[in-house]
């Protein structure tokens, strides 16, 4: 996988069940407007606040709508059993790279365990042909992935353990990733990355925001001479969007586009967006 990856929000109704047609219209969407891949069940989409049934479902729908080589889907918990378990089902439905956290609840992890909890996952998909992501995200785990951690795994099995998607915004971290095994596949997760994300040996990016700002970034990343104006651009509405409410803030423009109502409901923690919040952002991005 390399390019624009949309970390896709997962739909909700008034009751935080999952749906399915409003689901699969977005990640259509998002493959037919400048996406080359998309990430399911990821923190956009909420997942860590989903049961493992309903993970399974909403996975299931992506694999069967979408082309399954341009799929990567979360199945990273604390839980090694629970991983393992939605890592197979993923397998089952032939998604290609699953991205996985670490095991964030007990800290301090010390690289020796970190690296046996992956090795326990290897070992238990077995001959499977689904390959593994790691997924560093500071920010809500706690914890960092640290580099030598990641190169002895990839070292150790090259074939299972190839990419990153990198959440702290630590561009350092990333380039170290790089240095330290160039056959990885690096993503960080912010898309303003992109006009120097090949120079840098980034494969592309894994966000959030590309649900909204997929076009231009499509064009940033197939033209490096048109970047500049459409990278300060990009600039400007992800910050916009990012913050603290960047999960309600991307469902809340994904419904703007879909004329569909229903995206603006999140699951809790998350609230929806305050009416001259959603205006705001709604004005402020309309503005070119």
């Amino acid at each position: 996988m390399d390019g624009i990856i949309a970390a896709v929000p997962t739909p909700v109704d008034s009751t935080g069940v999952p749906m399915r047609d409003v689901f699969v219209e977005q990640c259509q969407w998002a493959l037919t407007h400048g996406c080359d891949g998309l990430n399911i069940l990821g923190s956009t989409g909420e997942a860590n606040s989903f049961d493992t049934e309903t993970r399974r479902v909403v996975m299931g729908w992506a694999a069967e709508a979408c082309p399954k080589g341009r799929l990567m889907v979360g199945t990273g918990t604390p839980s090694l059993a629970e991983t393992i378990a939605l890592t197979t089902a993923a397998d089952d439905l032939g998604y290609g790279v699953a991205l996985v956290l670490p095991p964030y609840y007990y800290k301090p992890a010390s690289d020796a365990g970190l690296i046996a909890w992956y090795l326990a996952l290897h070992q238990a998909l077995g001959d499977r042909a689904i390959q593994i992501y790691f997924y560093n995200f500071p920010q809500m785990t706690g914890l960092t992935i640290p580099v030598a951690v990641i190169a002895e795994l990839a070292r150790l099995h090259p074939a299972r353990f190839i990419g990153v998607k990198d959440s702290s915004g630590d561009l350092d971290y990333a380039r170290a990733i790089v240095a330290a095994n160039g056959a990885l596949r690096v993503f960080p997760s912010s898309e303003t990355v992109l006009a120097h994300a090949r120079v840098d040996g980034f494969a592309g990016c894994i966000s959030a925001t590309v649900n909204v700002t997929a076009p231009l970034c499509a064009e940033v990343w197939a033209s490096e001479a048109a970047a500049d104006g459409a990278m300060e651009e990009i600039a400007r509405q992800r910050g916009a969007l990012a913050g603290p409410n960047l999960i309600p803030s991307v469902k809340h423009m994904v419904g703007v586009r879909s004329d569909d109502p229903t995206w603006r409901s999140v699951l809790p923690p998350f609230l929806p967006l305050k009416d001259e919040d959603a205006a705001t952002l709604e004005a402020t991005l309309a503005q070119r």
